[in-house]
């Protein structure tokens, strides 16, 4: 999770109707980085279960995204930012995501692509926007896809999956998110990274600093089955 993806979190969180009871997987909140990664607080006041693979702040359940705790059809929306790539067996999650929603559920998801190895236990996956798309093709008519960062470079992708009666944004609303996007999804340069990257442009060409000096140009489409 960072500055941009949090970003991109609050503005579905705005924008789309996600139906009650929430729940969130990989909810661990590391020391240090709470204000940053809580998502809980977007949903002040609504049910809502953080799940993780070890106990600790912001658990309320300890279970494995692989094999969910919980009935079918018992959850509304199901959160999880930057998780699939730690999850070894990625298909048997998003089964069990799809299991657990009710027929008028949103799953929102998202995971980096172009980023350095990074082990929570351990760093399996890297996902494309046709990856996240064909994933959710079965069980999720529309689909609202993101990235950001260069184009065949991504730094991360997302996506919001509706199943087949949820209430789909309308077109008042996609354009509501996309504008919060623009809005809430920041994630400056500092001015010494920015100098120096800069200058390496200049002396090297742009496509090697590309995910530093694009890391806030985004694309959102709308995918639907036909």
């Amino acid at each position: 999770m960072n500055q941009f993806l949090r970003g991109v979190a609050r503005a579905a969180v705005e924008s789309f109707e996600l139906p009650d009871p929430v729940l969130e997987i990989g909810s661990y909140q590391v020391a240090g980085q709470e204000d940053l990664i809580d998502l809980r607080s977007m949903f002040a006041g609504r049910p809502y279960t953080g799940v993780d693979f070890r106990d600790g702040p912001g658990v309320d359940l300890v279970a494995n995204v692989e094999d969910l705790p919980l009935p079918d059809a018992s959850v509304g929306t199901v959160l999880a930012f930057s998780v699939f790539e730690h999850v070894k067996h990625f298909w048997k999650g998003f089964e069990e995501v799809r299991r657990v929603l009710r027929p008028d559920g949103v799953f929102l998801v998202c995971c980096p692509f172009y980023f350095h190895v990074h082990a929570y236990p351990n760093d399996y996956w890297r996902f494309t926007p046709e990856a996240f798309d064909s994933l959710m093709e079965d069980g999720y008519p529309t689909r609202v896809l993101g990235w950001h960062g260069p184009e065949r470079r991504p730094l991360n992708v997302w996506a919001a999956g509706f199943r087949e009666a949820a209430r789909v944004p309308t077109a008042a609303q996609y354009d509501a998110y996309r504008a919060r996007v623009s809005t809430y999804a920041k994630e400056p340069l500092g001015w010494g990274r920015r100098l120096r990257f800069g200058l390496g442009r200049v002396l090297c060409g742009r496509r090697p600093f590309a995910p530093h000096l694009d890391r806030e140009k985004w694309t959102t489409e709308v995918r639907k089955v036909a």
